[in-house]
């Protein structure tokens, strides 16, 4: 079935005698159980399974090839659940070019447990080979990076990690399974923030875990269970609505962004430009084997801090906002924003980089805004 398709079309397995065209909401903590004590029904606790969740997990599971879905109520409560298969002694490879998030997550937290960690750069396999040790576990990688966009070949990582025994898990939600599907090229896990481009209207947070892997799917539905932290009904309910319309979304956005980044690379008063759809960029031909597209976010440097800053503060059409991958346009600095929690920020992340999330706007519109507000920076830089 063609991803178009998939997107509105697939057997939920729930058998709704209704057959209502929207999934029911099945908010409810306790279903009852069957009159026959030793007889078992698949739902008795909204904790442990709820059938409006299952839906969602099982169209997540189809959107990355995968077999196995699971729904959390965060992206930082996916990523934690993948990182709880790790046990005392073991070694965990992160990349160090990470969300600030799950940094703060595995820094603060992580280390507590015994765990040791290891930042590389992931876009060198001999820096990752030199970094694997005889107890290493896992490696978590974003791919491209955020915010600078870095781009690592993920086939050729899965070679080198399958070879030591070494789980592989891709946070994919930088692009999203519309424009990349890691399972399909060698990873075990794939993880989402779906809050961001699955949601795609900034009204919920969530997470996902996919595998194909029954082992690792049993274990993380423990943990699911065990810790907590699966979605709830409401929630599970909107995300299955915004999926509806990922592929709308995200194209369009896309559009904007390609347009945007052209834009910015031309302009006097920026730096550089990191996104991926730049046939500039570094990691162009990685990205164009290995997905459908660059996504909607862009990052960019201008000559200073204080160009940055007027820029975040003065445009009109790009909110001041900590994510990505909403319906409209935001932008941010991320040093203060989703880096923030990076032990001393400004050393991997300058303070003159701001993150733009692309929307579906008009792109002259959202550009005429971007021209307006440098122009008036680049004026006010003059006169400092």
């Amino acid at each position: 079935m063609d991803r178009w398709t998939e997107l509105l079309h697939f057997d939920n397995g729930l058998n709704d005698p209704h057959y209502a065209n929207s999934t029911p909401i099945y908010q409810s903590a306790t279903f009852q159980q069957a009159p026959s004590f030793d007889e078992q029904r698949n739902y008795d606790y909204s904790r442990s399974g709820n059938p409006t969740r299952s839906v969602l997990e099982k169209q997540l599971a189809i959107l990355e090839n995968g077999h196995y879905g699971f729904a959390f109520n965060s992206g930082l409560s996916a990523i934690y659940a993948t990182l709880q298969l790790l046990s005392a002694k073991d070694h965990l490879i992160i990349g160090d070019d990470v969300y600030g998030g799950t940094y703060r997550l595995v820094d603060k937290i992580i280390k507590r447990f015994d765990i040791e960690v290891s930042q590389v750069d992931l876009t060198d396999t001999n820096a990752l080979l030199n970094a694997i040790r005889p107890n290493t576990k896992l490696l978590l990688l974003e791919t491209p990076t955020n915010p600078f966009q870095h781009v690592s070949d993920i086939e050729a990582i899965s070679n080198l990690l399958q070879s030591h025994n070494i789980l592989f898990a891709i946070d994919n939600t930088f692009l999203s399974p519309w424009l990349q599907n890691p399972l399909s090229l060698g990873a075990d896990i794939v993880i989402h923030s779906a809050t961001k481009h699955l949601s795609g209207h900034s009204d919920i947070t969530a997470g996902a875990v996919i595998t194909n892997d029954k082992s690792l799917a049993d274990e993380i539905a423990f943990i699911q269970n065990a810790t907590g932290s699966a979605l709830e009904a409401l929630p599970a309910w909107l995300l299955l609505r915004g999926i509806k319309t990922l592929g709308l979304r995200i194209e369009r956005a896309q559009e904007n962004a390609q347009k945007i980044a052209r834009f910015l690379a031309s302009h006097p008063e920026v730096k550089n430009v990191y996104y991926t759809g730049l046939s500039s960029h570094q990691g162009y031909p990685i990205s164009q084997k290995q997905t459908r597209g660059a996504g909607s976010v862009i990052s960019f440097d201008t000559y200073n801090s204080e160009v940055a800053r007027y820029l975040v503060d003065h445009s009109k059409l790009f909110n001041i906002s900590v994510s990505f991958g909403g319906l409209q346009s935001a932008i941010s600095l991320p040093f203060k924003m989703s880096h923030a929690a990076v032990d001393d920020p400004t050393k991997k992340v300058p303070t003159n980089l701001i993150r733009l999330s692309v929307g579906i706007e008009d792109p002259q519109d959202l550009i005429n805004d971007l021209n307006t507000t440098l122009a008036n920076a680049g004026a006010l830089k003059s006169v400092l």
